[in-house]
């Protein structure tokens, strides 16, 4: 609900007024309800506030607990708050006042460094403990809220953005040239393996799911959170399953209503926004109030161009959802004003850093932009939901199935299977023998196969030894799928790095519009429960995603709930969005191809190549080709580079 900052000077120096003020300058371009700064010698505390929450309302921040000698500056929203009355024996005529940061304090007093693994919810928040003289620091489990910082022997700095930071006189602003090598030379759209690192040399941020500790000159890292090896849930039937799972979720998305203002949500024509926002409705009506949904729909001039199995225009799927649920007020925007190029600048100002995810780069902020202007508080998500509430990869199961010998129930899903999605069982049995062993299949196919095309320059990629450094974590760099449905999983719930670029632009996001994203499928609750549950409970009969299919049963018209054959393809129509801009786009690229910096970080050669193939012939079926990838990421960098560098 704030972008927050401070100063502690570890060298005992008091803090400089000016300090403070150019910060609260950098923070001024953020909305504000209320700003207020806590100082006591050589420590400053300083919160930009937006009101959300209802106790948020006059909320004193930073707040300083005299009794407790303990003072906190928070960027949070709790959810498990019943549950901190109870651990932490607030009264009850208390519970209905006491904000959100001060549950934080109070767990800090009672817990000390271990009081982020007893929070759940959104938050990045910083303490002074003045009797121990030091700073305690966290960021929740999946990076929801950015922090960032600064540290030399003198002084240490943080912020929720990044830019504030370059106020300070001792904070200089170079690039990070290894953060840079790995995010040109990864292909798909997370930035670094260093969760720890950012694209400038001497800001650092908190890695998802860990503290830091500043003690005098010395900084502790410290991760509080992993998730895998849940013990598993043994339940007797599948109805108990399905009960429990939307006993879990239930409670999970009712949390996250929490606002003072209105209730928005993305919703999509698919099983994941559909069932969030089923059970927010149902959860609103008792309150009395209507769920407002956002939806992206291509441009009226889209020529479809997608295959069978995906859908461009979601809309028919999501009016289904909307009048089965009921209790909802829905919105269509079909952005036709933006585009992946129009969008560029923007989202550069917005994130402070280069980005990846252009193809959806146009709708993503364009529904900020229209819940804002509504009064949202809150928008709901469900962004997770594949590899939580709706996990179930029927084909990598089968794959299980024979590479473990149970021929018998290999069999029945295989036919099943099929017979679920009317094709014949000889189709899907070579799919299913390449996923026994995907890596070996990998290096046979990819012989004959154009893998992707580095964007990175190869001597820049040497300079820092990027492939070798990929390869120790696993990621493959040519841009084919090597690894099980499972491993990808495990990968995202083991590494910080991977999931926090949805963290760092819903942060960034919701400091310009007063905007909290909120997603229920990335509850700790709910991933919790869904790592626990049994495989053959989210894959049975042929059935992918089974369980919230069943658990769903009257909360989501059949025509979602139950389909198999057709998968949303959002972004399709980027290319035809470009079509009045295309000469400008490759005039651009041009300049791209003439600036001196360019040459020594990227693959000049794969943009010339890439150039040729789509100069005069832009199909709009190139939208997520490796041509297009490149020459937007490139423009991307080039960019950034003459705007922030």
């Amino acid at each position: 609900m704030s972008a927050i900052a401070g100063i502690y000077n570890t060298n005992n120096d008091p803090i400089s007024p000016d300090n403070i003020a150019n910060i609260l300058e950098c923070l001024s371009k953020y909305p504000a309800d209320d700003i207020q700064v806590w100082k006591k010698e050589n420590v400053a505390f300083i919160s930009h506030t937006q009101w959300i929450t209802p106790e948020s309302v006059g909320e004193n921040l930073p707040y300083y607990d005299y009794e407790r000698q303990l003072a906190i500056t928070a960027d949070a929203i709790i959810d498990n708050r019943e549950e901190l009355y109870s651990r932490l024996q607030i009264k009850d005529i208390h519970r209905t006042r006491i904000t959100d940061s001060e549950l934080i304090l109070l767990a800090y007093h009672k817990w000390e460094e271990e009081a982020p693994k007893f929070l759940i919810g959104d938050f990045a928040f910083v303490i002074w403990d003045e009797r121990k003289q030091k700073l305690f620091a966290a960021r929740d489990f999946s990076g929801n809220r950015t922090l960032y910082f600064f540290k030399d022997d003198k002084r240490f700095a943080f912020c929720t953005a990044i830019n504030p930071l370059f106020s300070l006189p001792y904070v200089k602003k170079a690039l990070n040239e290894e953060w840079l090598a790995e995010f040109l030379a990864i292909p798909i759209n997370f930035e670094s393996t260093d969760a720890l690192s950012t694209v400038y040399k001497d800001i650092k941020q908190i890695p998802p799911s860990h503290s830091i500790t500043i003690s005098g000159n010395q900084i502790k890292l410290k991760r509080y959170c992993t998730l895998l090896g849940e013990e598993k849930l043994r339940l007797k039937t599948n109805e108990e399953y399905e009960e429990a799972f939307r006993e879990v979720f239930q409670d999970a998305v009712t949390s996250k209503l929490r606002t003072r203002l209105k209730v928005g949500a993305h919703l999509s024509g698919g099983l994941d926004s559909g069932s969030v926002a089923s059970f927010a409705s149902k959860a609103l009506y008792k309150e009395n109030k209507k769920l407002h949904t956002f939806s992206y729909i291509p441009i009226n001039e889209f020529e479809d161009w997608s295959p069978k199995s995906r859908v461009a225009n979601e809309k028919p799927f999501i009016k289904s959802t909307v009048q089965h649920v009921g209790n909802i007020e829905d919105n269509y925007f079909d952005f036709k004003e933006k585009s992946p190029f129009s969008e560029i600048d923007q989202w550069l100002d917005i994130l402070e850093m280069p980005y990846k995810f252009y193809e959806n780069s146009f709708w993503l902020k364009g529904i900020y932009e229209q819940a804002s202007k509504q009064g949202m508080g809150v928008l709901l998500n469900g962004q997770r939901g594949n590899w939580t509430v709706s996990w179930g990869p029927a084909l990598d199961y089968q794959a299980k199935l024979l590479r473990s010998a149970n021929i018998g129930k290999f069999i029945r899903e295989l036919h099943l299977y099929s017979r679920n999605l009317g094709v014949k069982k000889s189709r899907v049995f070579p799919v299913v023998a390449k996923k026994i062993f995907p890596k070996l299949h990998s290096q046979i196919s990819s012989r004959g196969t154009k893998s992707y095309t580095p964007l990175i320059n190869p001597d820049f990629a040497n300079k820092f030894n990027v492939y070798d450094k990929l390869k120790k974590h696993g990621v493959d760099t040519r841009g084919l799928l090597d690894k099980s449905a499972y491993e990808i999983r495990d990968t995202q719930f083991v590494q910080p790095y991977y999931w926090s670029i949805n963290g760092t632009y819903t942060t960034k996001l919701s400091l310009n519009h007063s905007l909290w994203d909120r997603d229920p499928t990335n509850d700790l609750r709910v991933v919790r429960f869904c790592l626990s549950v049994p495989e053959n409970q989210f894959v049975q009969n042929g059935q992918d995603r089974s369980l919230i299919r069943r658990a769903t049963k009257g909360f989501l018209p059949d025509n979602i709930r139950l389909n198999q054959r057709t998968r949303g393809l959002q972004g399709a129509d980027g290319i035809q969005r470009m079509t009045s801009d295309w000469n400008l786009f490759m005039n651009e690229m041009e300049l791209v191809m003439k600036a001196d910096f360019v040459s020594e970080y990227l693959n000049t050669d794969a943009i010339n190549s890439a150039m040729k193939n789509l100069r005069d012939n832009p199909l709009p079926q190139y939208v997520f080709h490796d041509d297009f990838r490149i020459m937007m990421r490139g423009l991307i960098i080039y960019r950034f580079m003459k705007k922030f560098a």
